[in-house]
């Protein structure tokens, strides 16, 4: 089944300002707390957002990143991952917004995206 939109899912450390602007745009944003994630470990955070079929948006790049080799190496199928560096909430939305309005989920599947 082909997918259009990323549906995105907000790690903890990702402030929720984050997905009330996208949200307002009419993309389909879930945060840890919303889904009652919270103090989950990283690799079931990144469990969550598979099984929910959403690209996980983080700031903790060097533990994703090697989750996501684990993943390459076993052949598990993940939605996307999304690393980005510490910056205003605003400016986090400006960036995914960039990429949200262009890419497809299809597409988005098992790439890793810096922004």
């Amino acid at each position: 089944m082909s997918s259009l939109f990323i549906r995105l899912y907000l790690d903890e450390d990702v402030n929720v300002l984050v997905a009330d602007l996208l949200n307002a745009r009419g993309f389909d944003v879930l945060t840890v707390r919303d889904a009652e994630k919270l103090q989950a470990s990283d690799a079931e955070q990144l469990a969550y957002a598979v099984s929910q079929q959403r690209a996980l948006v983080t700031h903790n790049r060097s533990d994703f990143e090697r989750l996501i080799q684990t993943y390459f190496a076993t052949e598990k199928k993940h939605y996307g991952v999304f690393l980005a560096v510490r910056r205003s909430p605003q400016a986090i939305a400006k960036r995914l917004l960039a990429i949200l309005n262009h890419v497809t989920a299809d597409e988005m599947e098992n790439q890793v995206r810096y922004i």
